[in-house]
């Protein structure tokens, strides 16, 4: 067997040195030793003979390996991962045997370079600590064509390896709340993929792949347990060190901590639901109340083909569909995100991390390669690894189960086609079912949903938080008695006891419309009120405006009495889409968002792309950290084209007295008389003699620090607390590691937001805020003791800050912020306004 190894051309195009890819993994070397090439050709050939031993599930990468040995990943374009298998068609699976020249992927040139940073293909030998390389080709290269790059495998005759860095071993204790489940898994796996190396997490003399996230749940670590993390390869001291502290953040699990159980959750779930009042019992997944018509969700496994139709092809439709949930999942949680829906975010997210994970894959491809089917075999996979969760006794795990099974069902309907629709629900439905998944839920309409009631599941499981967010009553591991109750007949839940009354009386039903009419009568006293100016007990008037994204909830925000828009996000119309909007949709858009407005004033803050807001189809640069990148209105001024379509689309509106533009990500003042020189120049050309007010966001603490500057030019300021948080402590908001101590109520917060309001008073400019900070009720006080005189929120939360905002006094709110001010760490600061709530001095 030779140790040589000539590659040839992958692809008709110009090879370049690594060093020209704008990627500093590859152009770092970290993925290996290779080069590049700029592709004229859309099909991927194998360089050499070899076996597929490892294929992205969204096809935009694969790696052969050699008879010599040689590790080959080829990696089609940068940051097309993202793209989520759009425009990649696998032509091989894993495992396969491949000759020198035969099609690996396929895929669509032009598409993928519309919404990529770069078509630069990468060919890097992975292993090359183990290679010596040489001979690289330069210039133009043809597919097919030899000598693109020689590769001698080291041996007794070759050159030793360049030494790789020693393994090495540390031990840490979790700090994750609930331990290592799903969304701490995937946080884990995340910060394994970061690194060169190999990284093992071992637990009660069991160790697991930490990029596997089935693998660390199965591992069974609970909250406080100590594990040791095992690194090896060339970066294993750097991953190591990241591994540690990511297993000692600690991060809210959005629940309380389970007990372990002494059942499978499979089982009968009887003694919870006994009762002597004839009601049945559940544990309070989501509070409130709901009288409605039982719904009954009859949860029939598909029946599937367990022999399939050829090893090749079988694994072929694992790939595809696998990619093609991927990518549904990934826009899943792109659209929650748009909402605001965090918590359906974050679940949506781990999804994503299971199903990248190496260990399932491999499981299913291993039965397929046995025979079955690739629904089959997925399936299997996903039940073998549910029996390893269940069999750890801890119930926080097992209710993990949820999430698996919702990936089965979801990769088996892209095989298979869409299993039948849920039941069409009639209005104030309780539905009534074994179990649930998320997706499932986020299917049923929810207008016509009043509750929800599961046989089986917990309170701390995804569909139990997904249901607290939108504020669903439900009830859950309520046992098998609520699935013989009768479809259409009427049901008394109270969710927040913990009871579902399976035959309420007359006289109970009264009761209970008596209690939700009493809870509903205050809602809609507060949303009387609300379309009244909100005043504090000594007579200052507040805005309270909504943060929107489309004329529909400007609609909404109206009918929940909101002043005005305080921001729309004009994200809205540039996401999910593989071109910009032109000049004509973003006017439309815009000025329907006014007209629904019925007189109101709107701020619409220009394009804030870049950072974890992705625009695919626009040319931004990978950069190693976003967040401090590229976005917002730096994102405009270097890309003039689309902010001057944006800008032109504003000024067409009427009438321009209701319209206030603001900018995001302002760090100083020359940005903003940047884009006020260009205003008046395309208000000038367009032959206007009005201007719309500008605005700058207060997102970093420069803005802070300069706000006296800015407010010399601007006509008001407005706070986005979520970023400035952010960037004040240092800590990515994205982060769910640190989520928990990301706290706008940080007392440095708070000083910046206290100089902001400072300098805006020196050239009379008020100041808003439109962070998530503006929709926390303990955060109103201190917000307008510092001189806050706007604050803009969710639509559906208007009445009840309006509410809020009358019962302070605004003096006595001064006096508490500059005690605020003066305290050492957010938690003092919530200490102390716990105290003022309660009246303890």
């Amino acid at each position: 067997m030779s140790a040589i190894l000539t590659l040839a051309a992958p692809l008709s195009g110009l090879a370049l040195p690594l060093s020209a890819v704008p990627d500093p993994v590859f152009a770092g070397g970290m993925m290996g030793a290779g080069l590049a090439i700029e592709p004229l050709s859309s099909t991927l050939l194998a360089p050499c003979a070899g076996e597929v031993i490892q294929l992205s599930a969204t096809g935009h990468a694969l790696t052969l390996r050699a008879a010599n040995g040689a590790e080959v990943l080829l990696h089609i374009g940068i940051d097309t991962v993202k793209l989520g298998g759009a425009g990649f068609t696998p032509r091989v699976a894993r495992g396969a045997q491949v000759v020198c020249g035969q099609p690996l992927i396929e895929f669509d040139i032009d598409a993928i370079a519309r919404r990529a940073p770069s078509l630069l293909t990468v060919v890097v030998v992975s292993n090359s600590d183990a290679m010596t390389l040489s001979d690289s080709a330069s210039g133009p290269v043809q597919a097919g064509g030899a000598g693109l790059l020689t590769i001698h495998a080291n041996g007794v005759d070759q050159a030793p390896a360049p030494a790789t860095a020693p393994a090495c071993s540390d031990s840490a204790r979790v700090a994750h709340e609930g331990g290592l489940h799903a969304r701490p898994s995937a946080l884990l796996q995340g910060v394994a993929r970061r690194f060169d190396a190999q990284l093992d997490i071992e637990f009660n003399g069991q160790r697991a792949n930490a990029r596997s996230v089935t693998a660390l749940m199965a591992l069974g670590v609970g909250e406080g347990d100590r594990v040791t993390v095992h690194a090896g390869g060339a970066q294993a001291a750097e991953a190591l060190a990241a591994m540690l502290a990511a297993l000692q953040t600690a991060t809210a699990a959005g629940h309380t901590p389970a007990a372990a159980i002494t059942a499978p959750v499979s089982a009968p779930v009887t003694a919870l639901a006994a009762r002597s009042d004839g009601k049945l019992g559940g544990v309070c997944a989501a509070p409130g109340m709901a009288v409605g018509t039982v719904v009954l969700l009859a949860q029939q496994e598909r029946v599937l083909d367990e022999r399939g139709h050829g090893v090749e092809a079988e694994l072929a439709a694992l790939t595809r569909a696998l990619a093609q949930v991927q990518q549904a999942v990934a826009e899943d949680v792109a659209q929650a995100e748009a909402r605001g829906a965090h918590a359906e975010s974050e679940i949506f997210g781990a999804h994503l991390a299971l199903l990248d994970d190496p260990q399932l894959q491999q499981a299913a491809e291993g039965f397929v390669r046995d025979g079955c089917s690739a629904a089959f075999a997925y399936r299997r996979a996903i039940r073998q690894q549910s029996e390893v969760l269940l069999a750890l006794g801890n119930a926080l795990l097992a209710e993990r189960v949820a999430d698996l099974k919702d990936l089965e069902r979801r990769v088996i309907s892209a095989l298979l086609g869409e299993a039948p629709e849920l039941a069409e629900l009639p209005p104030q439905a309780v539905v009534v079912a074994d179990d649930l998944t998320p997706s499932q839920l986020t299917r049923l309409p929810r207008e016509r949903l009043a509750a929800l009631v599961l046989a089986r599941g917990g309170a701390s499981n995804h569909v139990a938080i997904l249901c607290r967010a939108l504020a669903i009553p439900s009830l859950v591991a309520a046992g098998d008695a609520v699935l013989a109750l009768a479809a259409g007949s009427t049901v008394w839940l109270d969710a927040g006891d913990g009871w579902l009354d399976p035959a309420p009386t007359a006289a109970n039903l009264a009761a209970a419309h008596q209690q939700i009419a009493g809870r509903e009568a205050r809602r809609d006293s507060l949303r009387r009120h609300a379309a009244a100016p909100a005043h504090t007990l000594d007579g200052v008037a507040i805005e309270v405006a909504a943060n929107i994204v489309n004329a529909a909830e400007a609609a909404e925000a109206v009918r929940h009495g909101a002043d005005g828009v305080g921001l729309l996000r004009t994200e809205f119309l540039f996401a999910h889409r593989s071109d910009a909007p032109d000049e004509a949709e973003q006017r439309a858009a815009c000025q329907a968002v006014l007209d629904a407005l019925d007189g109101r004033t709107a701020i619409i803050r220009t394009l804030d792309a870049g950072g974890d807001k992705e625009v695919p189809y626009l040319p931004l640069p990978p950069e190693d950290n976003p967040a401090l990148g590229l976005r917002g209105i730096r994102t405009g001024l270097a890309m003039p084209a689309v902010l001057d379509s944006q800008l032109r689309a504003l000024l067409s509106l009427k009438p321009l007295s209701r319209l206030r533009i603001l900018l995001p990500m302002i760090t100083d003042l020359s940005e903003l008389q940047q884009v006020r020189t260009r205003i008046d120049e395309l208000a000038r050309e367009m032959g206007l003699s009005e201007r719309p007010q500008l605005g700058v966001m207060i997102e970093v603490p420069s803005a802070a620090l300069l706000a006296e500057q800015l407010a010399a030019h601007a006509d008001f300021l407005s706070i986005g607390t979520n970023d400035l948080t952010q960037y004040t402590l240092a800590m990515d908001r994205c982060s769910p590691a640190l989520a928990a101590r990301l706290d706008p109520l940080h007392p440095a917060v708070l000083r910046l937001i206290e100089m902001t309001v400072r300098g805006a008073r020196q050239h009379g400019r008020w100041v808003g805020v439109c962070g998530a900070m503006a929709s926390d009720l303990a955060a109103v006080p201190v917000l307008l003791g510092l001189g806050v005189t706007e604050l803009s929120v969710s639509p559906a939360l208007v009445p009840e800050v309006k509410a809020c905002v009358r019962q302070l006094q605004l003096s006595q709110c001064r006096e508490q912020a500059q005690a605020l001010l003066q305290q050492s760490s957010p938690q003092a600061v919530r200490a102390l306004l716990q105290l003022a709530d309660t009246g303890q001095h």
